[in-house]
């Protein structure tokens, strides 16, 4: 049986965001990792391609190119595709662009309201420093 935060408007077992975080610090130590080695200006599937290839050698669970359905009142409109699913929690979407825009933030949110769930990361790779590429998106 889960514990239940008390006080909290959706009630969620405890211990969930602490996981979260987990992943997500051993997610962004994996980008920094794979952003040291190739650097900027490469294709959006190339870094995917490192980040598995570095999340397989971290034992990070991982999947690729999840579909996500995209209904409307009840009827299924279409699919999107997650670019990674990090541990079924934490939802990475991998840019390669000059700078975020609202389209971005946007897009994961669609993601995670769609998939039911609550914390992405946004990670650009076109930066000269990662830690300028990353933003977070929680529910």
């Amino acid at each position: 049986m889960d514990e239940w935060d008390d006080g909290l408007e959706e009630r969620k077992p405890v211990g969930a965001d602490d996981e979260v975080n987990q992943w997500s610090g051993k997610a962004i130590a994996a980008a920094i990792e794979v952003h040291r080695r190739l650097g900027p200006g490469f294709l959006e599937s190339v870094y995917e391609e490192a980040m598995c290839i570095e999340f397989a050698l971290r034992g990070i669970p991982f999947v690729r190119q999840v579909p996500v359905a995209v209904s409307y009142k009840g009827h299924k409109v279409g699919t999107g595709k997650m670019d990674i699913l990090v541990a079924n929690c934490l939802v990475l979407e991998l840019k390669t662009i000059e700078d975020f825009a609202p389209i971005h933030t946007a897009q994961i949110i669609s993601y995670l309201k769609a998939s039911g769930h609550r914390v992405g990361l946004l990670i650009n790779f076109n930066v000269s420093v990662l830690k300028n590429g990353l933003k977070r998106i929680a529910l």
